[in-house]
């Protein structure tokens, strides 16, 4: 009598349609872990990426509305009051009323933010070389590019 012989199966397991580290929100969060490091370690403990973009945009803008501030931070309400408020807490930022709506307060760098955005606004720029570091100058355009368009 003479068995028949089964087929093998395969014991290595089909591809999944959904491969993890092929998603662009897995490696989005990889590169933002990457570009935080970076970041922690030439800002320290001085401030957090969250302050840093409000003394920046404060820098650019000038005195403005928390509300508006956070608008421009990509921020929500509760965020940037946590922000502002830290920040004013070390004497970086001030707030006081708008001359044109006395119900609305501005918020302002101090002297001591100013100073702080043009001493740390080197490491910022090297913190954004090291995280595209890997990239040449015609990639590193083209991924800025093709984020701006994703927002």
């Amino acid at each position: 009598m003479t068995r028949s012989v089964a087929p093998k199966r395969s014991l290595k397991p089909s591809r999944p349609a959904y491969v993890l580290e092929e998603q662009i929100g897995f490696i989005l969060r990889q590169v933002w872990q990457r570009h935080a490091s970076i970041f922690a370690r030439e800002f320290g403990i001085n401030l957090t990426s969250a302050q840093w973009a409000a003394l920046t945009k404060l820098t650019e803008t000038g005195p403005c509305s928390q509300n508006h501030l956070g608008r421009l931070t990509a921020m929500d309400v509760a965020t940037i009051k946590g922000v502002i408020d830290r920040l004013t807490a070390r004497g970086l930022t001030e707030t006081s009323a708008d001359p044109q709506d006395g119900r609305r307060l501005l918020v302002s760098l101090t002297r001591a933010g100013q100073q702080m955005v043009e001493k740390m606004a080197p490491n910022a720029l090297a913190i954004t070389r090291e995280t595209l570091a890997p990239l040449d100058a015609k990639e590193r355009e083209t991924l800025v590019a093709l984020l701006s368009k994703l927002r």
